[in-house]
Protein backbone atom coordinates (compact mmCIF):
# COMPACT_ATOMS: atom_id res chain seq x y z
CA UNK A 1 0.00 0.00 0.00
CA UNK A 2 3.34 1.96 0.85
CA UNK A 3 4.69 1.60 -2.37
CA UNK A 4 1.41 1.93 -4.34
CA UNK A 5 1.11 5.51 -3.11
CA UNK A 6 4.77 6.21 -3.64
CA UNK A 7 4.49 5.35 -7.17
CA UNK A 8 1.22 7.37 -7.12
CA UNK A 9 2.64 10.25 -5.99
CA UNK A 10 5.95 10.24 -8.11
CA UNK A 11 3.64 9.50 -11.15
CA UNK A 12 1.60 12.61 -10.22
CA UNK A 13 4.93 14.52 -9.77
CA UNK A 14 5.96 13.68 -13.31
CA UNK A 15 2.62 14.76 -15.12
CA UNK A 16 3.02 17.88 -13.32
CA UNK A 17 6.60 18.35 -14.70
CA UNK A 18 5.83 16.88 -18.17
CA UNK A 19 2.73 19.86 -18.51
CA UNK A 20 4.86 22.70 -16.68
CA UNK A 21 7.37 22.09 -19.85
CA UNK A 22 4.92 21.90 -22.38
CA UNK A 23 3.25 25.12 -21.20
CA UNK A 24 6.90 26.26 -21.15
CA UNK A 25 7.86 25.70 -24.82
CA UNK A 26 3.92 26.50 -26.35
CA UNK A 27 4.52 30.00 -24.25
CA UNK A 28 7.85 30.66 -26.30
CA UNK A 29 6.06 29.71 -29.68
CA UNK A 30 2.80 32.04 -28.41
CA UNK A 31 3.75 35.06 -26.56
CA UNK A 32 1.07 37.10 -26.81
CA UNK A 33 -1.14 34.07 -24.93
CA UNK A 34 0.68 34.58 -21.98
CA UNK A 35 -0.02 37.03 -19.42
CA UNK A 36 3.49 37.46 -18.03
CA UNK A 37 5.23 37.96 -21.21
CA UNK A 38 5.99 41.97 -22.02
CA UNK A 39 4.19 43.50 -24.84
CA UNK A 40 5.43 43.27 -28.70
CA UNK A 41 3.68 45.28 -31.31
CA UNK A 42 5.19 42.85 -33.86
CA UNK A 43 3.58 40.16 -32.38
CA UNK A 44 0.08 38.90 -33.34
CA UNK A 45 -2.99 39.87 -30.87
CA UNK A 46 -3.23 37.03 -28.09
CA UNK A 47 -5.41 36.34 -25.18
CA UNK A 48 -3.67 39.24 -22.80
CA UNK A 49 -3.03 41.96 -25.20
CA UNK A 50 -6.01 43.69 -23.93
CA UNK A 51 -4.55 43.79 -20.42
CA UNK A 52 -1.11 44.50 -21.38
CA UNK A 53 -1.81 47.92 -23.29
CA UNK A 54 -4.23 48.15 -20.63
CA UNK A 55 -1.00 48.31 -18.07
CA UNK A 56 0.28 51.28 -20.81
CA UNK A 57 -2.07 53.85 -19.52
CA UNK A 58 0.16 55.03 -16.38
CA UNK A 59 3.72 54.28 -18.15
CA UNK A 60 3.70 57.07 -20.69
CA UNK A 61 7.44 55.94 -21.30
CA UNK A 62 7.14 52.49 -21.63
CA UNK A 63 4.20 53.20 -24.50
CA UNK A 64 6.56 55.38 -26.19
CA UNK A 65 9.26 52.81 -26.36
CA UNK A 66 6.53 50.08 -28.07
CA UNK A 67 6.04 53.03 -30.50
CA UNK A 68 9.36 53.57 -31.21
CA UNK A 69 10.07 49.96 -31.42
CA UNK A 70 7.85 49.20 -33.77
CA UNK A 71 9.30 51.99 -35.90
CA UNK A 72 5.62 54.23 -35.59
CA UNK A 73 5.77 57.79 -36.92
CA UNK A 74 4.96 60.32 -33.93
CA UNK A 75 5.56 62.91 -32.27
CA UNK A 76 4.98 63.92 -28.13
CA UNK A 77 1.68 66.47 -27.83
CA UNK A 78 2.43 69.05 -25.19
CA UNK A 79 0.41 68.50 -22.31
CA UNK A 80 -3.24 69.74 -21.53
CA UNK A 81 -4.82 70.85 -18.36
CA UNK A 82 -8.81 72.07 -18.52
CA UNK A 83 -10.27 72.27 -14.66
CA UNK A 84 -10.17 69.74 -12.63
CA UNK A 85 -11.62 66.97 -14.85
CA UNK A 86 -9.81 67.28 -18.46
CA UNK A 87 -6.35 66.94 -20.22
CA UNK A 88 -3.97 64.99 -20.73
CA UNK A 89 -0.17 64.29 -20.30
CA UNK A 90 0.36 61.08 -22.12
CA UNK A 91 -0.88 62.51 -25.68
CA UNK A 92 0.64 61.44 -29.29
CA UNK A 93 -0.18 62.59 -32.61
CA UNK A 94 0.23 60.05 -35.40
CA UNK A 95 2.16 61.20 -38.47
CA UNK A 96 0.45 61.55 -42.14
CA UNK A 97 1.78 59.65 -44.77
CA UNK A 98 0.69 59.18 -48.51
CA UNK A 99 -0.38 55.48 -48.31
CA UNK A 100 -2.28 56.24 -44.95
CA UNK A 101 -3.47 58.83 -42.90
CA UNK A 102 -6.07 60.06 -40.54
CA UNK A 103 -8.31 63.01 -41.20
CA UNK A 104 -8.30 65.06 -39.09
CA UNK A 105 -4.65 64.01 -38.12
CA UNK A 106 -5.21 61.29 -34.95
CA UNK A 107 -3.93 62.79 -31.96
CA UNK A 108 -4.80 60.67 -28.37
CA UNK A 109 -3.57 59.26 -25.61
CA UNK A 110 -0.33 57.06 -25.98
CA UNK A 111 -2.18 53.74 -25.18
CA UNK A 112 -5.09 54.63 -27.68
CA UNK A 113 -2.22 55.13 -30.32
CA UNK A 114 -0.84 51.54 -29.60
CA UNK A 115 -4.49 50.20 -29.68
CA UNK A 116 -4.76 52.11 -33.39
CA UNK A 117 -1.11 50.79 -34.40
CA UNK A 118 -2.40 47.11 -33.67
CA UNK A 119 -5.71 47.32 -35.36
CA UNK A 120 -4.52 49.18 -38.68
CA UNK A 121 -2.01 46.47 -39.18
CA UNK A 122 -3.38 43.16 -38.00
CA UNK A 123 -7.31 43.86 -38.03
CA UNK A 124 -7.86 46.55 -40.81
CA UNK A 125 -5.33 46.27 -43.62
CA UNK A 126 -6.21 42.34 -43.86
CA UNK A 127 -9.71 43.15 -43.82
CA UNK A 128 -9.85 46.03 -46.75
CA UNK A 129 -7.73 42.95 -48.46
CA UNK A 130 -10.13 40.44 -48.30
CA UNK A 131 -13.17 42.11 -48.66
CA UNK A 132 -11.84 44.71 -51.42
CA UNK A 133 -8.76 43.57 -52.75
CA UNK A 134 -6.87 46.80 -52.00
CA UNK A 135 -6.09 48.80 -49.12
CA UNK A 136 -7.80 51.61 -46.92
CA UNK A 137 -5.87 54.79 -47.47
CA UNK A 138 -7.96 57.22 -45.26
CA UNK A 139 -9.66 56.56 -41.73
CA UNK A 140 -12.34 59.84 -41.40
CA UNK A 141 -12.48 60.66 -37.32
CA UNK A 142 -14.91 63.11 -35.27
CA UNK A 143 -11.90 63.13 -32.94
CA UNK A 144 -10.69 62.37 -29.85
CA UNK A 145 -9.97 65.02 -27.20
CA UNK A 146 -13.33 66.49 -26.09
CA UNK A 147 -13.40 68.15 -22.66
CA UNK A 148 -17.17 66.36 -22.06
CA UNK A 149 -19.22 64.24 -20.09
CA UNK A 150 -20.28 60.98 -21.52
CA UNK A 151 -23.38 61.84 -22.74
CA UNK A 152 -22.45 65.92 -23.66
CA UNK A 153 -24.12 68.99 -21.56
CA UNK A 154 -21.97 69.85 -18.73
CA UNK A 155 -23.09 66.63 -15.71
CA UNK A 156 -22.53 63.71 -15.52
CA UNK A 157 -19.73 61.03 -15.74
CA UNK A 158 -17.01 61.85 -17.69
CA UNK A 159 -15.62 60.93 -20.75
CA UNK A 160 -12.82 59.26 -22.12
CA UNK A 161 -12.40 61.57 -24.90
CA UNK A 162 -11.67 64.00 -21.61
CA UNK A 163 -8.23 62.72 -21.51
CA UNK A 164 -7.97 62.07 -25.32
CA UNK A 165 -8.30 57.97 -24.40
CA UNK A 166 -10.92 57.51 -27.50
CA UNK A 167 -11.15 58.19 -31.04
CA UNK A 168 -14.33 57.97 -32.49
CA UNK A 169 -14.59 56.40 -36.39
CA UNK A 170 -16.54 57.36 -39.20
CA UNK A 171 -15.77 56.21 -42.84
CA UNK A 172 -12.94 54.44 -44.67
CA UNK A 173 -11.48 55.27 -47.70
CA UNK A 174 -10.07 52.87 -50.34
CA UNK A 175 -7.03 52.90 -52.45
CA UNK A 176 -9.92 53.30 -55.60
CA UNK A 177 -11.18 56.06 -53.84
CA UNK A 178 -14.51 54.71 -52.24
CA UNK A 179 -15.80 55.50 -48.62
CA UNK A 180 -16.98 53.29 -46.55
CA UNK A 181 -18.60 54.48 -44.08
CA UNK A 182 -20.98 53.76 -40.75
CA UNK A 183 -23.22 55.76 -41.13
CA UNK A 184 -23.96 54.54 -44.75
CA UNK A 185 -22.87 51.34 -44.79
CA UNK A 186 -23.05 49.34 -41.57
CA UNK A 187 -26.93 47.31 -42.52
CA UNK A 188 -27.03 44.99 -45.15
CA UNK A 189 -25.86 42.03 -45.96
CA UNK A 190 -23.34 43.19 -48.93
CA UNK A 191 -18.86 43.21 -48.26
CA UNK A 192 -19.61 46.94 -47.20
CA UNK A 193 -21.48 45.84 -44.25
CA UNK A 194 -19.55 42.68 -43.64
CA UNK A 195 -16.15 44.76 -43.61
CA UNK A 196 -17.59 47.40 -41.22
CA UNK A 197 -18.34 44.74 -38.69
CA UNK A 198 -15.27 42.69 -39.15
CA UNK A 199 -12.99 45.70 -37.80
CA UNK A 200 -15.62 46.46 -35.29
CA UNK A 201 -15.22 42.46 -33.77
CA UNK A 202 -11.37 42.95 -33.99
CA UNK A 203 -10.85 46.19 -32.53
CA UNK A 204 -12.70 44.45 -29.43
CA UNK A 205 -9.23 42.51 -29.16
CA UNK A 206 -7.14 45.65 -28.72
CA UNK A 207 -8.95 48.20 -27.22
CA UNK A 208 -11.43 48.39 -23.96
CA UNK A 209 -14.24 49.59 -25.00
CA UNK A 210 -15.75 49.29 -28.67
CA UNK A 211 -19.35 51.15 -29.22
CA UNK A 212 -20.81 50.35 -32.15
CA UNK A 213 -24.38 51.45 -34.15
CA UNK A 214 -25.28 47.86 -32.97
CA UNK A 215 -25.05 49.48 -29.23
CA UNK A 216 -27.68 52.56 -29.36
CA UNK A 217 -28.85 55.38 -31.46
CA UNK A 218 -25.53 57.71 -30.50
CA UNK A 219 -23.46 55.30 -31.83
CA UNK A 220 -25.28 55.34 -35.29
CA UNK A 221 -22.80 57.14 -37.33
CA UNK A 222 -19.16 55.83 -35.68
CA UNK A 223 -17.54 53.43 -34.08
CA UNK A 224 -16.09 54.44 -30.31
CA UNK A 225 -12.46 53.38 -29.29
CA UNK A 226 -11.14 53.68 -25.82
CA UNK A 227 -8.75 52.47 -23.39
CA UNK A 228 -10.77 53.03 -19.71
CA UNK A 229 -9.09 51.10 -17.43
CA UNK A 230 -10.80 47.84 -17.35
CA UNK A 231 -8.44 45.79 -15.51
CA UNK A 232 -7.17 44.50 -18.71
CA UNK A 233 -11.69 43.61 -19.57
CA UNK A 234 -13.21 44.45 -22.74
CA UNK A 235 -16.74 46.33 -23.38
CA UNK A 236 -17.49 45.55 -26.79
CA UNK A 237 -21.18 46.62 -28.90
Amino acid sequence: MVRARIAFRLFLIVVAAALALGLYHWGRGHPQDMPWTPLSLADPVGRFTNLKIAGLRDDFPACRRLLDAAAEDYRVLPPVRSGASCGYADGVSLAQASEFAYAPRAQTSCSVAVGLFLWEKQILQPAAQRHFGQPVVRIDTFGSYACRPVRGGREGRWSEHASANAIDIAAFRLADGRKISIAGHWTGEGPDAAFLRDVRDGACKMFSTTLSPDYNSLHRDHLHLDQASRGGWSFCR
